[in-house]
């Protein structure tokens, strides 16, 4: 027996029809698509795009940077030929999009990497006014931003609940690139959840649950809208994966979840404020699987709880198997870093634990990060005025360990031997430093000298402390 044909949809069956008729000799003069097929109008992306494309903007700004000229910053040189002391400036340009969420404030929603660090940002509206724009706040980790301006008669895009979105949902890129005009791009969803991926300003320790779309994010549409079919927003374009810097049909962008999260926090208090769990994790390679005899390699595993945390407060131990984040599985260390960094402060999460084979679920609270430090001089005299403060998560991920010097009196011991606030100390004489508390046990060995080892910018280097 045949396979039965999937019945076509009626405007379709037209469709084909009338295409028929124009193409077979005889039958009409003109291949034009009709205007109306049975009856009912052509579909249209147009009715749906008048309403949306007034709210997506042109992003325009101006960076003043330092130009590093050995001549010029030399006072002999800059006296015999009689130049000014003030530092030589170049002045860099940028162009992206943005989206206009909050009509009656002038909120804009963009991206970091397009506003980031501008001493200068202008907006332009679909109808040509320009406005100088305030930049409420941004976010390097999620690479969101949101900027004001003083405009009236302004129309906002609804915000959707891109959790709801599916794979194959029809999305639509409008941005608004290089002063050309605004440009608009179709296609689907192509892909969620994606995270791992880098960026000019948000790497692949930031916070990332990227929707991929084959809709074109082409250069200069960063900050840009991805709507619906019905014209509400569900991200804002960010960036393309692509090994020749052209479009190849693979675009992310942030999704609504993530932007209104973080635009509360940006505009409540110009900045991100996250949780912490207290608990460091790695991924479960095929060894500790076989170490901690497991059946597959699925979830992660907890090495380490940070004392006085909201995981060492639910009961959380290192060993333990983290294998499901909310109901759902726990697939990567990146997804339980995602659910501290984007959920809201105070929010439970619950985990999965599986422990000595026995499956468990433990509700544990984002606590405002808290992170140990100490006082140099209660370590060592010769330490007064230098404050030490253990790594944030977010450093660790990114590799480094030790612990940070937050602050150096200007002065002190500590300043005079080249000890700098910012500097990482990874090493006391010959023992490796790892916490704040590590530093402590330390102390209570009084040694005739005092040997540190310190990474900067330059790298590491000893720094002997008299």
């Amino acid at each position: 027996m045949s396979p039965r044909l999937p019945r076509l949809p009626q405007w379709l069956t037209g469709l084909l029809a009338a295409l028929v008729i124009g193409l077979v000799p005889g039958t009409s003069s003109a291949a034009a698509l009709p205007a109306a097929v049975d009856g009912q109008p052509m579909p249209s992306l147009a009715p749906m795009l008048e309403h949306v494309t007034p709210a997506v903007v042109n992003i325009s700004t101006k960076t003043r940077v330092a130009v590093a000229n050995p001549y010029f910053n030399d006072p002999v040189f800059r006296q015999f030929f009689g130049l000014p002391d003030t530092p030589q400036e170049r002045t860099e340009q940028s162009l992206g999009s943005g989206v206009i969420v909050d009509a009656a404030k002038g909120y804009v929603l963009t991206n970091n990497h397009v506003v980031g660090g501008a001493d200068d940002i202008t907006v332009t509206l679909q109808d040509g006014r320009n406005f100088k724009a305030r930049l409420i706040g941004t976010d390097p980790a999620t690479d969101v931003a949101v900027v004001q301006i003083p405009a009236q008669n302004l129309q906002a895009l609804p915000l959707a609940d891109s959790t709801k979105l599916r794979v194959g949902d029809y999305v639509v890129a409008v941005g608004d690139p290089f002063g050309l005009g605004q440009t608009v791009t179709s296609g689907i969803v192509s892909a969620l959840g994606r995270s791992g991926l880098g960026s000019s300003d948000s790497d692949s320790t930031g916070y990332q649950n990227f929707i991929q779309t084959d809709a074109s994010i082409n250069p200069g549409n960063s900050g840009g809208a991805l709507v619906n079919l019905r014209g509400e927003l569900v991200g804002i374009n960010t960036m393309i994966l692509s090994p020749s810097g052209g479009n190849v049909g693979i675009g992310f962008a942030i999704p609504t979840a993530i932007t209104s999260e973080v635009m509360a926090q940006l505009v409540a208090h110009g900045k991100v404020q996250r949780g912490s769990l207290g608990v460091q994790t790695q991924a479960i390679t095929p060894r500790i699987a076989q170490l901690l005899k497991l059946k597959d390699s699925n979830g992660v595993v907890v090495t380490g709880v940070s004392a006085g945390s909201a995981a060492e407060q639910a009961g959380l131990q290192p060993g333990d198997v983290l294998t499901t984040l909310n109901g759902k599985p726990l697939r990567s260390v990146q997804e339980l870093r995602n659910a501290e960094g984007l959920l809201p402060l105070g929010s439970t999460v619950q985990l999965g634990v599986l422990r000595a084979g026995q499956t468990r679920q433990l509700g544990v609270s984002l606590n405002p990060l808290k992170l140990a430090s100490v006082e140099g001089g209660q370590l060592d005299a010769r330490l007064a005025g230098v404050r030490f403060s253990d790594l944030s998560d977010d450093q660790r991920a990114q590799g480094l360990y030790g612990v940070a010097i937050s602050a150096v009196q200007p002065g002190s011991r500590a300043a005079r031997a080249g000890l700098n606030a910012g500097d990482l100390l990874i090493g006391v004489g010959n023992q490796r430093i790892t916490s704040v508390n590590m530093l402590r046990g330390l102390a209570k060995v009084h040694l005739r000298q005092l040997a540190l080892v310190v990474a900067d910018d330059n790298g590491g280097h000893y720094v002997l402390v008299n």
